[in-house]
């Protein structure tokens, strides 16, 4: 199971998403924009852009706010200048986590990740040690509630899906980079509604089994510690957590 929708998973069930709401705004308020500036401010012709607002309507991001990060990125208002950068970390258990940042300050990001970490007893790693266990992929995650699962595969393998996998609560359709704009967004057009999770994402080519409950706990901490730094815009892993193991989780 891919981490990042196992993580996804748990986040749902717990209402985590919603308790942090603050935190999502900035997020995509980064994304907008990063994406304005590298194609433009005008949604009709910048289709990465057409994604991100998709996303910001379904948490009812308000107007005000998406208008300035978009013209931050287009240049009519001052903004700073962001830059990304990849941390890797291995946590206890050898499972590996990869944590992207969208920062104005270096020296400020790798200080507040390298605490969190240390606080939970993981270390960041050298360059591509997580990275290599990684690949990119579009990654679609549907709410399963009230979706017959034959009809949401039908129509995914119809608009250029590549791959679609059962996840509890949402399913979890797979794309090729490239193409996940336009899948996501005839994914939605079908009626099904998309979780703002949902992006170009580093997807775990291979997983490491967590079954141990502290072990969960302590590694479910880590990444809620790491996605309340500021700078913090995704954290992937390669955990699989065992369903019995997030019970007292939930």
């Amino acid at each position: 199971m891919s981490g990042h929708s196992k993580w996804s998973t748990i986040k749902h069930k717990k209402g985590a998403a919603d308790a942090k709401r603050g935190k999502i705004f900035s997020r995509l308020a980064k994304e907008l924009t990063i994406c304005a500036k590298s194609g433009g401010g005008d949604s009709a012709t910048n289709p990465s852009l057409r994604t991100i607002l998709a996303k910001c309507r379904s948490v009812n991001m308000p107007a005000d706010n998406i208008d300035r990060a978009i013209k931050k990125g287009t240049g009519e208002l001052q903004g700073e200048a962001l830059e990304e950068i990849l941390y890797e970390s291995f946590a206890p258990g050898g499972v590996g986590i990869i944590i992207q940042c969208l920062t104005d300050n270096r020296n400020r990001s790798v200080a507040e990740v390298r605490h969190a970490l240390s606080r939970h007893n993981a270390t960041l790693a050298g360059s591509n040690q997580v990275v290599r266990n990684f690949q990119r992929r579009g990654q679609i995650l549907v709410d399963a509630e009230g979706v017959e699962e034959d009809r949401l595969m039908e129509v995914a393998l119809e608009v250029g899906a590549e791959d679609m996998h059962d996840r509890e609560s949402m399913f979890e359709i797979l794309t090729d980079p490239g193409a996940y704009n336009e899948v996501s967004e005839k994914i939605t057009a079908a009626g099904f509604k998309v979780f703002e999770e949902s992006g170009v994402n580093l997807v775990p080519t291979m997983t490491v089994s967590v079954t141990d409950k502290g072990q969960a706990a302590a590694l479910i901490k880590l990444i809620e510690a790491l996605e309340d730094l500021d700078d913090v815009q995704n954290v992937y892993m390669n955990a699989d957590i065992a369903d019995e193991a997030i019970d007292d989780e939930e």
